[in-house]
């Protein structure tokens, strides 16, 4: 029996990838493991079947096995810890490749987050508008010395890790904002881990559910 993932029915982001499962999809492409997937309605992420595997009843959830993850990034840690190809042999660059994965996100995703929401349920309130240069100034926060240290390589630390997929996975919710744009190093990153076969089959399967629906 194939693992399987578990995805909204019907995404929020409207087939652009954002979706949490991407993360997964992109990860399992870069390894090759095949996978089925279970497709859930809102309806059905609270229900009793679902919260058995995660009691927030958010998706991705991962089973393989027997064995239930649920997190984006635990997951994605773990099958690149299963499988060759995400993550570096060399002790110290895999413990590196690691800290990436927990940079993007701790440091890096909650601000992005915190701005989009805030875009989504607040525009309209009176104080959007005095709230919004300091909800920029966080994301600044973090892409200034995120790009700095960037500078002109190509990945993140060496060869492309499951730090790049989740950094670059945190980093597409900007990329309708205009934030990249100001950060050419980082626009340059983003555009070159999209162009992945890998991710690009991943985002394929994830739009052609969107279509579907």
């Amino acid at each position: 029996m194939s693992p399987i993932l578990t995805a909204f029915a019907r995404s929020p982001d409207r087939g652009q990838g954002l979706a949490r499962d991407m993360r997964v999809r992109w990860a399992l492409e870069e390894l090759g493991v095949s996978y089925d997937v279970q497709l859930l309605s809102f309806a059905e992420m609270k229900q009793p079947a679902h919260l058995a595997r995660n009691p927030f009843g958010q998706i991705p959830t991962w089973q393989d096995s027997g064995k239930t993850l649920f997190e984006s990034g635990a997951i994605v840690l773990h099958l690149a810890e299963q499988q060759a190809g995400l993550l570096p042999r060399e002790p110290d660059a895999r413990m590196r490749a690691i800290m990436w994965i927990f940079a993007a996100l701790n440091t890096v995703e909650p601000p992005i987050v915190e701005r989009s929401m805030a875009w989504v349920l607040e525009r309209e309130q009176p104080w959007y508008a005095q709230r919004l240069p300091m909800l920029d100034e966080r994301v600044h926060a973090r892409l200034a010395p995120l790009s700095a240290w960037l500078g002109k390589a190509p990945w993140l630390d060496g060869e492309f890790s499951a730090g790049d997929l989740m950094m670059v996975s945190v980093l597409l919710r900007l990329r309708s904002s205009g934030f990249l744009d100001e950060y050419p190093a980082l626009a340059t990153y983003v555009n070159r881990a999209t162009q992945r076969p890998a991710y690009q089959r991943a985002f394929a399967a994830q739009r052609a559910v969107f279509q579907r629906g």
